[in-house]
């Protein structure tokens, strides 16, 4: 029987380019979207569903169930970015992010597991980030709550290893998608101590996204040999070879001489 494959955020970006990518394969895939009838075309199933609201969560799990009776992978894919100084960070745009980057997968998978469970088979792919594993600067708040998605992964494979379901996470570097248009951008304060600095930085990572980003269907490809192996990794790692390298400077290096090097990357 082909898997049942569900993926959070699916109407653009990375979600798209993977739901493309394994209903080409033969999988059977449901996506997520606010707003699917913007999106008539969709090579696969897109469902209503916010991933904020509870009850949306429960309305996709059952659908599916309702017409295909399992869910064989669930990839959290849903998330938006966040740029902006700490210390002036509002804190409802923090709660707002942390909503979609980690409650939101949190209730995915509390939906999903149990039916996994039942079958002793399944496979969570939670999509990371680089940027989850290093504290950018004006990138903190989006970075914790990247990284605490990657720590839960960990705690969550301990707990379900006699289950027969698996749990990866998948951290891209910079991805030539949107994400720039969908990014909290909420600090624009010129005033600030920080605006010089921060805008400064802001270019850079704009650039960043839209002349040095990868290849989304890198990741789709990816994702695709992770569904088929046995015993895949806990942590895998996607990117340019600078971002994935400086990953194992902060191993290597002693902290200070890492926060020097990194501070002088991003012109600090």
């Amino acid at each position: 029987m082909n898997k049942v494959i569900i993926i959070t955020g699916a109407s653009s970006g990375i979600g798209k380019s993977i739901g493309n990518y394994l209903t080409e394969k033969g999988y059977i895939v449901y996506g997520t979207s606010r707003k699917p009838e913007k999106y008539p075309k969709s090579e696969f199933t897109l469902v209503k569903s916010d991933i904020n609201k509870k009850s949306d969560t429960q309305n996709l799990i059952n659908h599916v169930i309702s017409i295909e009776g399992k869910i064989d992978v669930l990839i959290n894919n849903a998330g938006i970015g966040y740029t902006g100084p700490i210390e002036e960070s509002r804190i409802e745009d923090i709660e707002s992010l942390f909503s979609t980057n980690f409650f939101g997968p949190i209730e995915m998978i509390k939906n999903t597991l149990p039916l996994m469970r039942k079958n002793n088979s399944g496979l969570i792919i939670n999509i990371t980030s680089i940027a989850g594993y290093i504290g950018l600067p004006f990138r903190g708040v989006f970075c914790a709550s990247k990284s605490a998605l990657e720590i839960l992964t960990e705690s969550l494979r301990a707990e379900i290893k006699d289950y027969g379901i698996k749990v990866v996470n998948v951290a891209p570097g910079d991805v030539k998608t949107d994400v720039i248009s969908r990014r909290i951008d909420s600090f624009n304060d010129k005033n600030s101590i920080y605006f010089k600095k921060y805008y400064k930085t802001w270019k850079s990572m704009n650039k960043d996204v839209e002349e040095g980003g990868i290849d989304p269907l890198k990741i789709s490809r990816l994702i695709f040999k992770i569904i088929n192996k046995n015993n895949p990794q806990i942590h895998y790692v996607i990117g340019k070879p600078l971002q994935k390298f400086s990953i194992v400077l902060k191993k290597i290096l002693p902290d200070l001489v890492f926060e020097r090097i990194l501070n002088r990357f991003n012109s600090l």
